[in-house]
């Protein structure tokens, strides 16, 4: 079973960028939906965007023009790219992989955009 690690959060000003990614063990990495979700303090773990081939993504209309995801899958890796940054996106960011009806979590990278 694929194991997700994130890495490349921190501290930003608002404005600023940030790259996450999430590289995943295991040989079948390419066979997975790989997703992004983020939770904020005190909030529900929201949708952030999807990708499941280079140019089949969704994104949550809150992130839309601003992130970018990809994937990698000769790295098994998969990038979040944040641009234009807001307070709000603050949060905790997690890298989700599905295959059918099995999903893994990675544990989480923190996020933090002061305004």
């Amino acid at each position: 079973q694929v194991q997700l690690v994130e890495s490349g959060g921190g501290l930003v000003q608002a404005g600023g960028s940030l790259r996450l990614s999430c590289v995943a063990s295991g040989r079948t990495f390419s066979n997975y939906v790989m997703g992004w979700f983020r939770q904020a303090p005190g909030k529900e773990r929201e949708f952030v965007a999807r990708i499941i081939w280079n140019d089949n993504t969704n994104y949550a209309d809150s992130v839309k023009g601003r992130f970018t995801i990809s994937r990698d899958d000769a790295k098994n890796t998969v990038y979040l790219q944040m641009d234009s940054l807001k307070p709000e996106d603050t949060a905790i960011y997690y890298c989700r992989g599905t295959l059918g009806p099995f999903s893994v979590w990675g544990r989480g990278t923190q996020v933090t955009v002061s305004s």
